[in-house]
């Protein structure tokens, strides 16, 4: 025999239902929560024991990565630049995990840094600074937040680097910290 009892006096008096049944992962994404997208598209990127499905995590991904969440940004740069889910497209990998770097996400900050070192390997030597110093910028903001690995690649970009550049790379640094704190302050 099952026993209802009546609502407690709180809730009479005060309003709302007793219990509140939780709502699952897929309703709440359903209804726009990007913590449950990013959720849900991890699950389809990632799933144990079964065939991921990279076209929903990406679908996912992308409906939390426009609305800043940082690490669908990152995620969803890496299905791209990879071709995961999506045709690859390493421009739009490289737009998610910039927004991602930008938003001060260490581990896309890192991945970033290692694309643009990556890219200063065989350009002209005007383009192959400019990606040094990003690639210096975006390690060593990594490093500064204990990103694992970031201290020492940012460390091997700098002894690429001459002096001139390491002060220019210091300087975009903290134009970069300086411009994310006053928008952090808005």
């Amino acid at each position: 025999m099952v026993v209802i009892m009546d609502q407690p006096w709180f809730r009479k008096l005060f309003g709302g239902p007793a219990k509140v049944p939780p709502e699952n992962t897929q309703t709440r994404a359903d209804h726009g929560d990007p913590e449950a997208q990013f959720s849900l598209a991890s699950n389809y990127a990632d799933r144990e024991g079964m065939t991921p499905d990279d076209a929903l995590a990406v679908h996912w991904f992308l409906k939390a990565a426009n609305q800043n969440h940082a690490l669908a940004q990152l995620n969803l740069g890496i299905m791209f630049a990879e071709g995961r889910g999506v045709a690859r497209d390493k421009a739009q990998g490289l737009f998610w995990i910039g927004k991602a770097a930008t938003q001060g996400n260490p581990a896309a900050q890192h991945d970033l840094g290692l694309r643009c070192r990556h890219a200063s390997f065989g350009k002209l030597p005007n383009d192959a600074m400019e990606s040094k110093l990003e690639a210096y910028k975006w390690l060593r903001l990594a490093a500064s937040q204990g990103h694992r690995g970031s201290e020492a690649a940012f460390e091997t970009v700098a002894l690429l680097m001459t002096r001139e550049e390491v002060i220019q790379a210091n300087q975009r640094t903290a134009e970069f910290l300086a411009a994310s704190s006053k928008h952090a302050q808005l």
